[in-house]
């Protein structure tokens, strides 16, 4: 059985997103300083071009993942992606409002053990990777996540999303990082839960 992940692009004070669900543009900019391309599967997303180091990394963890889990916030503003998540992999989305099913896609209102169970059902032997923000903080709260990765972007907001907003179990430690690679534009970080 694969790991359950979680994390995010993160800046420099710990934000996920700016205030209103800005500065992404800020956040995304390692999506596209590099000279690798590294094609994704929705049409709707055009293709990273990302730094040598940021793309090996990428890639390889890419490749082991089998579903992700997101909320219902994540596919709304991305409009599900097209129909297909650019990493190619089944999407579980939890969420209130269950809409009719869509192709690549299952919505749970069951909770967030519900969500990971479903993804892990899907992934088999593969990883699953649960969305930043409350996914995540939902997620550790239950006791379900195995590994942080933090993909750490030279940026201030000032204000916005942190990556575990509200945690309601403190304090939580991690052991590493045990690994560490510096992509251009950004810093990859991974931590694993310490139990």
């Amino acid at each position: 059985m694969g790991k359950v992940l979680t994390g995010g692009t993160m800046s420099l004070d710990g934000f996920i997103a700016g205030p209103g669900d800005s500065g992404f543009d800020l956040l995304f900019q390692w999506y596209g300083n590099g000279d690798v391309e590294v094609p994704g599967a929705s049409p709707n997303v055009p293709p990273l071009r990302l730094s040598k180091a940021s793309a090996g990394l990428l890639q390889e963890e890419w490749g082991d993942v089998g579903a992700l889990v997101v909320g219902r916030h994540l596919y709304d503003l991305t409009n599900g992606w097209g129909g297909m998540h650019p990493m190619g992999v089944p999407v579980v989305v939890l969420t209130h409002r269950l809409p009719e099913d869509r192709p690549n896609f299952v919505f749970v209102d069951e909770g967030i053990e519900a969500a990971v169970a479903k993804a892990r059902e899907i992934a088999g032997d593969k990883d699953v990777v649960v969305n930043g923000g409350q996914m995540a903080r939902q997620a550790l709260e239950a006791g379900l996540l195995d590994e942080i990765g933090v993909e750490l972007v030279p940026v201030l907001l000032g204000s916005g999303t942190p990556l575990f907003a509200d945690l309601g179990v403190t304090p939580v430690q991690f052991d590493g990082p045990v690994r560490i690679v510096e992509g251009t534009g950004v810093t990859h970080l991974r931590y694993r839960v310490r139990r």
